[in-house]
């Protein structure tokens, strides 16, 4: 596995550095980590950045505007989430992997971000300046690592559940293959980030659907966070290892599921919430 690249925040915490643009292959982008991104391959694999203003137009964001993040922008005193949604600017950086999957995800799934900012907003509201609450770490964790997954048969959750993961990704690989279960949509623009490090083990934190479209999944899912059913608190997100779905890296021999600092036992006590439907 490739090293990621990180640093250390004043709080010791590991703050994840993306490669530079010019040291991403192009071939990066055919992960399947990517392909709800299938419209915006010019702009992740053209060697120079576009400019904030030049995504902002070719994007055209209903109701929102993609703004450079600088000193005139952060004047206004606003919190990031109540800008959105009080004046409809998106602060971006500029020549930044994470504010570009940003902003490709508000494109591409205009719905789910609007549900998140919503229930962002509501509970900025109701906290006192400078405190959080365990739905917005929930709401902020599903914004950076965030994964819809659709289920045909919720009995397929039951390998899930009990975190048997050669049971769920090895015995049940052919329901990957078949449409059984599948990622309707990656969310987690962090996600994508760490994703331009192709051997990096990464684990979404989803939310889970039964049906067999992944477009109806995905409305579900906005309909859920909009009415505030789900993302209350951290701990209703399943983990999911992605690496281990079927296709999804290139080492999936038998040892590759034996290394349990990736594929984690259940935590006793740990239950998690029914699909939505």
């Amino acid at each position: 596995m490739i090293a990621s690249a990180s640093t250390a925040d004043s709080g010791g915490r590991r703050r994840f550095i993306a490669p530079p643009r010019d040291a991403v292959e192009a071939a990066c982008f055919a992960q399947p980590i990517y392909a709800g991104l299938g419209g915006f391959q010019d702009l992740m694999v053209a060697p120079d950045w576009p400019t904030v203003a030049a995504l902002d137009a070719r994007l055209a964001l209903p109701d929102k505007q993609l703004v450079e993040q600088d000193a005139t922008l952060l004047a206004d005193g606003l919190h990031y989430e109540t800008r959105i949604a009080g004046r409809g600017r998106i602060a971006t950086r500029a020549d930044n992997w994470h504010d570009l999957f940003n902003a490709l995800v508000w494109a591409r799934y205009p719905s789910i971000k609007q549900a998140l900012n919503r229930q962002q907003c509501r509970h900025i509201a109701a906290m006192a300046p400078g405190q959080r609450n365990r739905a917005q770490a929930a709401l902020t964790q599903f914004d950076e690592t965030g994964v819809i997954v659709r289920v045909r048969d919720p009995a397929l959750l039951g390998a899930w559940d009990r975190h048997d993961w050669p049971a769920l990704f090895v015995e049940g690989a052919g329901h990957w293959r078949t449409g059984g279960i599948a990622v309707a949509a990656v969310i987690g623009h962090a996600l994508m980030e760490q994703a331009l490090l192709p051997e990096r083990l990464l684990v979404g934190k989803c939310v889970v659907v039964q049906g067999d479209d992944d477009a109806a999944a995905i409305a579900v899912a906005a309909r859920a966070i909009t009415d505030g059913a789900v993302l209350t608190d951290p701990l209703e997100l399943r983990p999911l290892p992605l690496a281990g779905i079927p296709g999804w890296h290139v080492h999936q021999d038998g040892g590759f599921y034996a290394q349990i600092e990736y594929f984690r036992p259940l935590r006793e006590g740990r239950v998690y919430p029914a699909a939505l439907r």
